[in-house]
């Protein structure tokens, strides 16, 4: 069956040396994988790989044979090209690691326009404005929402936030938070993405990221902490607060921290590779090839 669709770039990873395997999640079918051949063997291959960043939003057709296996998409373009996403490091690192996140949270292949509205309002807030310290902290959290994991906040007032059970009680359990915890908790339940960005110190900050981290994985089976984590405390514990702002294409302020500096600059090299490619995509036609029977196994 051939499908129209939007879609949201999950993940991607190299088949070979030539193909990519790419998950996305659909407006019309929920997760789906594609398998895209000789993604790397042509002159043109950087703009093809540029479609398949994470959280890209993409308008696809695509064949859907629905038995499990992975399909194969007819022709791409870009939904909506970022403007800022893609060219600033923190944004880069910020949805690098909320989409690994959401590669071991979706589960579902079905239609689920919540989330995925929900997704897409997200990414193109982020990329409208400036001011994303607690963006992934927020996300997150109201992402539990359309996951079906939601805290109850019915005793809101309670002193213990019980991770496994999902709810505030006047008692401290085995798997509560402490007091201390669960304040810095109700500070961000009652956040919007609008709010002060001045709300967290930056252990605060990484606390609650930790909190939300295992409060995921109480809640989905298969759970897996994402790699990219670790990144993440990085860029968002830089001593020098002001590296946010001035960490863009042409203007990068130095830390204190040689380490950490390289790994900035190695991610800036990818960024300005992709950054013209990505502003300039064209719709691209792909043509249908039957993915290999081996492949099965992946999914």
């Amino acid at each position: 069956m051939v499908v129209k669709t939007r879609a949201i770039v999950i993940s991607s990873i190299k088949y070979q040396e030539k193909s990519l395997i790419v998950k996305c999640f659909t407006l019309s079918d929920g997760l789906k994988s594609y398998f895209v051949r000789d993604a790397f063997s042509s002159r043109k291959s950087n703009q093809k790989i540029a479609y398949f960043q994470p959280f890209s939003l993409l308008e696809i057709e695509a064949v859907h044979k629905n038995k499990g296996t992975l399909e194969n998409f007819k022709e791409i373009k870009l939904a909506v090209p970022f403007q800022t996403i893609h060219s600033d490091v923190v944004k880069s690192t910020i949805v690098l690691f909320l989409s690994e996140m959401m590669h071991y949270s979706i589960h579902e292949e079905e239609e689920n326009e919540a989330l995925f509205t929900y997704l897409e309002t997200s990414l193109l807030w982020l990329d409208a404005h400036e001011d994303m310290v607690n963006f992934h902290l927020i996300f997150l959290l109201e992402a539990t929402k359309y996951l079906g994991f939601y805290p109850d906040i019915s005793d809101f007032e309670m002193p213990f936030f019980e991770m496994k059970e999902g709810n505030f009680s006047p008692f401290s359990a085995i798997t509560s938070l402490s007091e201390h915890e669960t304040l810095l908790f109700k500070k961000l339940i009652n956040l919007k993405f609008e709010s002060d960005i001045k709300t967290f110190h930056v252990i605060e900050r990484q606390l609650l990221l930790k909190i939300l981290i295992d409060y995921y994985s109480y809640h989905l089976e298969g759970f897996r902490k994402p790699k990219s984590v670790e990144v993440l405390k990085e860029v968002f514990g830089l001593e020098r607060q002001d590296i946010l702002k001035d960490i863009l294409l042409d203007d990068v302020a130095l830390s204190k921290n040689r380490d950490l500096d390289e790994r900035i600059d190695s991610i800036l090299d990818v960024i300005k590779r992709l950054a013209g490619t990505i502003k300039t995509l064209p719709k691209i036609k792909v043509e249908e090839k039957i993915c290999p029977k081996d492949l099965e196994s992946y999914f």
